[in-house]
């Protein structure tokens, strides 16, 4: 494809994105790996190999991640003459950065030439995904039992909304504002006002009363109360405006303007509670983290949590060789650095107390794998979890995290 003096005009596609069927045909990979297939296919080379997908740091102090695009892998290798192994999607998985061990959320068997390619878009689905909802459990972990809304694709490429949505609700959060994200998911969008509704209306008491007229019954009538005057101000304003009908107010950026969150919300919190409006529930957004969230949860009812989350650090995984077969033989061979040979990974039943092990030694008593079979000989072979299932899961294992120190020992 040519381009002309500008970007302007492409010609078979208006942004700057990869379809689906591209994806799936490894065209978004490095050049590098279609070098190397040319070489392979000249010298008439195609061993069989063990590849890892693993990560050897974190971004973060502690130790533990949340590993999620599994399911998406899975679609983008079935078909091929692969084995593939993995974690379940929304697996807790642990890093040990001072430890020879690590472990492996996926394993591929095949030969090398049939899926050299798609390294690029398997390790893409896996980072970026599990990268999110990495952070977004860490969230939901500080924010205990209030609920926490994904607020954050408008900091992202439009075409990654749907992905940054299902991965925040993976790890923890209870809903989720985009529209395409929110449907594809089989749930209702949440949401409030933006500043500019109110900025129309010049008035915000009429901004309020006109969303109270026009939308549905079942939207909360939640009010945004900082675009022309002081959080508190607005906050009566709005109960005089809505009365009963108020359900709560959101208080957006206070920082902006070197605000103190916590005396803000102490002050709304007074000036509802003596005018009878108690039980107004208050919502705060903005440049929220796991600090502030942490800081605030006994004040709050609800957070709204963007760019935190959705441009969350990219967890960077690798995808190594480890093992080759040749002639009925297995052939330990990693690069320097790593470890060689296929791996099993296995978990204590109450606690985060990991194995990493050779896989012919045996299993340890009390423990369980965290590696199964995803794809056989190119079938998918496991049934995937619904989102709701996958998210209790993780959340459960969150409050086991909460009391305990994740430990990663090899054998």
């Amino acid at each position: 494809m040519s381009i002309g003096k500008n970007d302007r005009d492409l010609q078979d596609r208006t942004f700057w994105i990869a379809n689906e069927d591209e994806i799936r045909k490894a065209e978004t990979t490095d050049v590098y790996f279609l070098y190397t297939l040319q070489v392979l296919e000249k010298k008439g080379l195609d061993p069989r190999v063990i590849m890892e997908v693993y990560l050897r740091n974190l971004p973060y102090s502690d130790s533990w991640a949340i590993v999620s695009g599994i399911y998406e892998v899975a679609k983008l290798l079935e078909g091929l003459p692969l084995n593939v192994r993995a974690m379940e999607e929304g697996e807790v998985f642990l890093v040990s950065p001072g430890s020879v061990a690590y472990e492996p959320v996926i394993q591929i068997e095949g030969r090398y030439r049939d899926f050299a390619k798609y390294e690029n878009p398997i390790l893409g689905l896996v980072c970026l995904s599990s990268g999110i909802s990495s952070k977004a459990a860490r969230v939901k972990m500080c924010a205990m039992d209030k609920v926490v809304f994904s607020f954050g694709t408008r900091r992202s490429h439009p075409a990654l909304a749907p992905t940054i949505e299902r991965a925040t609700y993976i790890g923890g959060f209870d809903s989720v504002s985009n529209v395409l994200g929110a449907r594809m998911m089989g749930k209702k969008p949440v949401g409030t006002m933006p500043h500019a509704l109110i900025q129309c209306f010049g008035d915000q008491k009429i901004a309020w009363k006109s969303f109270d007229e026009t939308m549905p019954k079942d939207v909360p009538r939640i009010a945004l109360v900082d675009t022309f005057s002081d959080e508190k101000t607005e906050a009566i304003m709005a109960f005089e405006a809505l009365g009963d009908r108020l359900y709560g107010v959101r208080l957006d950026t206070p920082r902006s303007r070197r605000g103190d969150w916590r005396k803000i919300i102490e002050e709304v919190k007074w000036e509802l509670k003596i005018r009878g409006a108690g039980k107004v529930k208050i919502f705060i957004s903005g440049g929220l983290d796991e600090s502030t969230v942490t800081e605030l949860r006994d004040l709050v009812d609800g957070f709204g949590v963007g760019t935190g989350v959705s441009n969350a650090p990219t967890l960077d995984f690798s995808a190594k060789v480890v093992e080759l077969m040749v002639d009925d033989r297995d052939i330990f061979r990693a690069k320097r650095g790593d470890i060689a040979g296929r791996k099993e990974v296995y978990r204590a039943k109450d606690r985060f107390d990991d194995i990493v092990t050779f896989y012919r030694n045996p299993k340890p008593k009390g423990y369980y794998p965290l590696l199964s079979y995803l794809i056989r000989d190119g079938k998918i072979v496991r049934k995937f979890k619904g989102l709701n299932e996958i998210r209790e899961s993780v959340l459960s294992k969150l409050k086991i995290l909460k009391e305990s120190k994740p430990a990663l020992r090899w054998v």
